[in-house]
């Protein structure tokens, strides 16, 4: 009788499952929705455990991942017969409705673990009626699915405490093992805390989950799944959790590979299918490196310092190494949770080594090159833009070595102008700093000087380059990653480019490396100065509200930024005093260990040491008073000095002595011949000057009493695009020429005279479109030589 009660409803049961589907995700891609994903570092370090949906710790581990004591374990404590039955155990219905009726009370449960799962992924009221659908949910799954498979599901989504889910985080939680690395003893621990999450709860009621433990483990050995020896040692075995708390390690970089922000970093891998993400993370460096963000802030609270932000890079693979957003994630007053890595934000001067590196692929400069250091007015279409140095001086003629080194804006300025801002544009975008997408008559030239907003971690790789000898790599936070499913992905390399020829990018880190070269701005000692051969960089925004320290070695790259995250600008502090320090203090830590006698591997191939003169950088002469020693590329052949030269003058008055001069009152005298855009400097700094008449006491006329013209800009083969949203007749180019200041002076156009002013007063023509030849004309028959330009 009491069979055919159980049997009937049997057959109802079968009738109604074969109308049910699976629920979602049962079995399928979503399964593992409600896992959690765990990010290490390159060494297993665990950083972070990101919860998924349902904001729970759980870590999904395939059916062969379990081992084998494990298995055995949720098997003794659930469902001893799973192996046997159709997902409704007929024996265990019996039983249980047999202790019903003799001891009138519920002695056990018939649910078996294809019925917990049902109960699992299809929650329902604890009703009759309730019971009835999860058991013909049963009986669906158990026919849909195969049992590895059934026991897989519930192994993962079993409850084992108020947010842990799974044996993978249970066991990761309780005891920081994997779930095949836990003890026959540890095995039943855990496989005993599903049938009450809340009562068995381990590190609180010991004395209830040791007895729970231990009927497990009699189970197992009754079921021969463990030997009588194993059950005693197991029996012996002390309660000895190992609770592990969530970590928080590299947490701006997990959050934004987590909520994709970041995918590029990701090397292009689906991390929405991983539970286990590897980073290029180095532990112990990430761990000093957010000390030493953290320490930015106390020394210069009172110049109103709140935030900082650090990046490390592996120049060989364009890994990130350390990756640090702000000085304290959770500091909600300061915005803590801002990723200063990849704000944008100004650059200050650290744009300029690569201004510099295109003047010298494109106008054949070298660190030996003199530059003007001068006043300088740049006509633009805003108005007239006055570029000036740090130090609110003009140095006159310095050399490529000592404008980069020391940082001055003036020279930088002159070379972004001779090169052309949308060639410097070109080439920041093809370096990486893609946030540059206003066109170049935005920027102008002040975007030599950092006036554009780029990323920390674009602004770390573009230096990276450098390193590599001018061949760029995409920058990567992501080694490989192991799917749910159990599949490992590796993180593809990808191919480098070249972006500056090597010996370019040799002779910038050689000038980024000179200490000598940093004297003049920054002293004999500074931040900046390290045990082993290091190029440095530091920049200063407008107003002080950002300031860098960006360099390499030939392993790793670092770039520290200091400021606020609300844009306040901060009280007098430059690169060398804000970011410097924490600068030195990580690429200390970075090679710790790593110590070379070499910057890059192209700097002994590429450039050899020369001596030149060291106010015009020529291959030096009888007349250069003094000589520098300097790098320069192996090809190149140095020009004569041409500031120094050697001239008669009649000795009764100084001036330029003639052929009718009598010999005995004509004498040779060493003088400095500059060119135009440095003559007014070279007057006012009284330096010893050519002169420019002859002696009325010889008669005659000397033939070095000539005019001097010249156009500096547009440069010989400039290009010009007109702005189809502005009329034709508002579109001008700025002209600048060098000569005698105040002169007068025609521009003609294609050989009409569009213009009459005097040097040194703005000169401008209106664009036209095709090839047009510029002329300047001074007095007399003085004329400049011909400037090719065209106008698209």
């Amino acid at each position: 009788m009491l069979l055919a009660l159980v049997l009937f409803p049997l057959v109802v049961l079968v009738e109604r499952a074969a109308g049910l589907s699976l629920p979602e995700g049962l079995g399928g891609s979503g399964a593992h929705a409600s896992a959690s994903v765990l990010y290490v570092a390159r060494d297993g370090t665990p950083l972070r455990e990101v919860r998924g949906k349902e904001h729970v710790r759980a870590s999904w581990v395939p059916f062969d991942d379990l081992g084998e004591s494990t298995r055995a374990a949720i098997l003794a404590a659930e469902d001893a017969r799973f192996g046997l039955h159709p997902g409704i155990d007929p024996l265990a219905v019996v039983r249980a409705a047999a202790q019903l009726v003799w001891n009138r009370r519920v002695v056990s449960g018939g649910s078996t673990l294809t019925m917990q799962l049902a109960r699992l992924v299809a929650p329902h009221p604890r009703t009759f009626r309730g019971k009835v659908d999860e058991a013909a949910l049963a009986l669906r799954i158990e026919a849909a699915l195969p049992k590895r498979r059934i026991f897989e599901e519930y192994a993962n989504r079993a409850p084992f405490g108020p947010d842990v889910r799974g044996i993978g985080a249970a066991s990761r939680v309780y005891f920081d093992k994997a779930p095949r690395d836990l003890s026959v003893a540890e095995a039943a621990t855990l496989a005993s805390i599903p049938r009450g999450p809340s009562l068995y709860t381990v590190g609180k009621r010991t004395d209830l989950v040791l007895r729970r433990r231990d009927r497990v483990l009699g189970r197992m050995r009754a079921a021969g799944s463990i030997s009588e020896e194993v059950y005693r040692r197991a029996l012996a075995e002390p309660l000895a959790p190992r609770f592990t708390r969530p970590v928080f390690g590299a947490p701006h970089l997990v959050a934004g590979l987590a909520s994709g922000a970041l995918a590029e970093l990701g090397g292009g891998v689906d991390l929405g299918s991983a539970r286990r993400v590897v980073l290029s993370i180095d532990p112990d460096l990430q761990s000093e490196v957010e000390a030493q963000v953290r320490s930015i802030v106390r020394p210069l609270a009172g110049k109103h310092v709140t935030a900082g932000a650090a990046i490390v890079l592996d120049n060989a693979t364009g890994q990130v190494l350390a990756y640090v957003g702000s000085p304290a994630f959770d500091d909600a007053k300061h915005l803590g949770q801002n990723d200063g890595v990849v704000a944008l934000r100004q650059p200050g001067s650290t744009l300029k080594p690569f201004v510099y590196g295109l003047g010298m692929e494109r106008l054949g400069l070298t660190s030996a090159s003199v530059l003007p250091d001068v006043e300088l007015s740049v006509e633009l279409p805003s108005g007239v833009y006055r570029p000036k140095n740090y130090d609110e001086r003009f140095h006159g003629p310095v050399r490529l070595r000592e404008a980069l080194g020391s940082s001055y804006n003036v020279p930088a300025v002159h070379v972004a102008l001779r090169v052309g801002e949308d060639a410097l544009l070109e080439r920041l975008r093809a370096l990486g700093m893609t946030s540059l997408t206003r066109d170049a008559a935005h920027y102008g030239p002040a975007l030599a000087l950092g006036d554009g907003e780029v990323r920390l971690v674009d602004l770390a790789n573009a230096y990276a380059t450098l390193a590599r000898g001018g061949e760029s790599l995409p920058v990567r936070a992501v080694l490989r990653i192991e799917a749910r499913e159990g599949q490992l992905r590796e993180v593809a390399t990808r191919p480098r480019d070249r972006v500056f020829p090597r010996v370019v990018a040799a002779a910038i880190a050689d000038v980024l490396a000179d200490k000598g070269a940093r004297v003049p701005a920054f002293g004999e000692r500074s931040a900046l100065d390290l045990p082993f051969p290091a190029a440095v960089k530091t920049g200063t925004s407008k107003a002080f509200r950002d300031n860098y320290a960006v360099g390499f070695t030939d392993r790793f790259t670092v770039a520290v930024w200091v400021g606020n995250f609300d844009g306040s600008p901060m009280q007098g502090v430059s690169g060398v005093t804000g970011a410097a320090p924490v600068f030195q203090a990580i690429m200390l830590a970075a090679m710790r260990g790593h110590e070379g006698d070499k910057l890059t591997s192209s700097e002994a191939d590429e450039l050899h040491d020369v001596t030149v003169c060291a106010l015009s950088g020529g291959a030096p002469h009888t007349g250069c008073s003094h000589t520098v020693r300097e790098r320069v590329p192996r090809e190149r052949q140095l020009q004569p000095c041409a500031f120094h030269t050697t001239v008669e003058v009649d000795t009764r008055n100084g001036l330029l002595a003639s052929a009718e001069c009598p010999r005995s009152v004509v004498s040779e005298r060493h003088v400095e011949a500059y060119p135009p855009e440095l003559v007014a400097w070279a007057k006012a700094a009284m330096r010893p000057l050519e002169p420019t008449d002859g002696s009325p006491l010889c008669g005659g006329r000397s033939a070095k009493n000539a005019a001097y013209l010249q156009i500096m800009a547009p440069r010989d083969g400039a290009r010009f695009a007109r702005d189809p949203d502005r009329p034709l007749s508002q579109q001008t180019v700025p002209v600048r020429v060098a000569g005698t200041l105040g002169a007068p002076v025609r521009l003609r156009l294609d050989g009409k005279v569009v213009l009459s002013s005097r040097i040194g007063e703005p000169l401008s023509f209106a664009l036209s479109p095709g090839e047009h030849v510029l002329v300047a004309e001074g007095a007399g028959d003085v004329r400049s030589e011909a400037v090719h330009v065209r106008v698209d």
